[in-house]
């Protein structure tokens, strides 16, 4: 099998959450065997923030000479980026053999009338590759939710990590945020630990009474003290128990990620899980690179690339480009139909000069003249070009000739559709 052949095996799963439920996860767990389930987990949830603050902990982890499985979702640029060892991509090969062994087992379900989706496959064939090289500890983002998401069959986590919690996802996670809280909070196993980021009163209460249920210790990030806080477009820098740290993560929402990782990293050293240093904290930090999230991708002229694609995330896009991107801006756009594009677009409205519409490379993308439709209500100047690449390309000549910046926001799936476009266009 090559590596393009394993790629067509998992694309032609059904996509990922289009059927909740652990049922059909749990037997082809059964079927591999292995024990995959028997090895130790970090397990994190949340709206926004996972990415970074997984990236976080596994760096720091990495660090600290834990062997360091790390499952993320979704990729920006290349699909190994869902499954990694110490911060490094499994290679193609790796990939390729896992699928090759672990493939013929969903015929063997299919014959039985069970159909995996390809965020069941993804998630068993991760656990496969950590166990197959022996990870001391796996750091585990959801995909979706936490209570029916596939990752959720981690029986006993080291600790629970819930990140910021807004609406998203209402389809399949419920229309509030208390349903979508109880969704999250899933991932809560019986006597364990729980950490949470800084929560709204609403989600906060509902985490509490279920670690408190769970008989779980609970530890909150808003507790770390973080002082000398110093914002730039290149990072953040703040003192931790009288240490520098630094992070190359851009925006006042970086230091609250970076506070439920602290958060974390204190709740495991605490009840002897994990022996990390602040030494060993501050080179993880320095090293927790997260594409796509108000990633600096030139500065001159300024290209800001962020995935933010829901209200909590472009309001933390909305603040760091006010913060540290000149007023004279030019914004390329595009977004799928299940996110709430108007309460999000409405956020940024007046921010830019141009607004360059554009398409997703997604099954669930928002026709470009539809989401272009929306933009007029917000923005004075609105152009559409259904293909990405021309699009940025176009962006960004207008704002090389009018000495603007560009900022790119609206899905990761956009953002990892241009990014290494962009990476060649600046290196010409």
């Amino acid at each position: 099998m090559t590596y393009e052949q394993a790629l067509n095996k998992i694309h032609s799963l059904d996509k990922f959450g289009s059927r909740p439920g652990l049922d059909r996860i749990k037997m082809l767990f059964d079927l591999i065997g292995d024990e995959l389930l028997s090895q130790k987990f970090i397990h994190v949830a949340g709206t926004n923030g996972k990415g970074s603050v997984c990236q976080m902990i596994s760096q720091v982890l990495t660090h600290s000479g834990y062997k360091t499985g790390l499952f993320i979702s979704p990729y920006i640029t290349d699909f190994e980026e869902r499954i990694q060892i110490n911060n490094q991509n499994i290679s193609k090969e790796e990939l390729t053999v896992a699928v090759e062994h672990l493939f013929p087992l969903l015929t063997k379900l299919s014959d039985d009338g069970i159909i995996i989706t390809e965020f069941e496959f993804l998630t068993a064939l991760a656990f496969y590759v950590f166990k197959q090289n022996n990870c001391d500890i796996i750091v585990c983002e959801t995909g979706l939710g936490g209570l029916l998401d596939s990752t959720n069959l981690i029986e006993k986590p080291l600790c629970s990590v819930l990140t910021k919690i807004d609406i998203d996802h209402t389809a399949i996670l419920g229309d509030t945020l208390e349903l979508i809280t109880e969704q999250k909070c899933g991932i809560i196993k019986d006597n364990s630990i729980t950490v949470s980021a800084e929560q709204s009163d609403r989600a906060l209460k509902i985490i509490k009474n279920t670690a408190n249920t769970k008989h779980n210790s609970f530890y909150y990030a808003k507790d770390i003290e973080l002082y000398d806080i110093e914002l730039s477009i290149n990072g953040a820098k703040f003192c931790y128990k009288d240490e520098k740290l630094s992070i190359p993560l851009c925006g006042e929402h970086q230091i609250d990620n970076a506070r439920t990782a602290l958060c974390t990293l204190e709740a495991l050293n605490e009840n002897g899980l994990i022996d990390v240093s602040l030494k060993q904290i501050k080179q993880g930090f320095k090293k927790a690179l997260n594409p796509a999230r108000f990633e600096l991708m030139s500065e001159s002229p300024v290209v800001i690339l962020d995935g933010a694609h829901n209200v909590n995330g472009i309001t933390a896009f909305k603040n760091a480009t006010e913060s540290f991107v000149a007023p004279k801006r030019a914004l390329l756009v595009g977004m799928l139909k299940d996110k709430d594009v108007e309460s999000a677009l409405s956020l940024l409205k007046g921010m830019f000069e141009l607004v360059v519409v554009t398409d997703v490379p997604n099954v669930r993308n928002l026709d470009c003249y539809e989401l272009a439709d929306i933009c007029k209500s917000y923005f004075e100047k609105v152009v559409v070009i259904s293909n990405s690449k021309t699009a940025f390309d176009t962006a960004y000549d207008l704002c090389v000739k009018n000495d603007m910046s560009l900022c790119i926001c609206g899905s990761l799936y956009l953002a990892g559709e241009i990014r290494p476009h962009i990476i060649s266009n600046l290196k010409k």
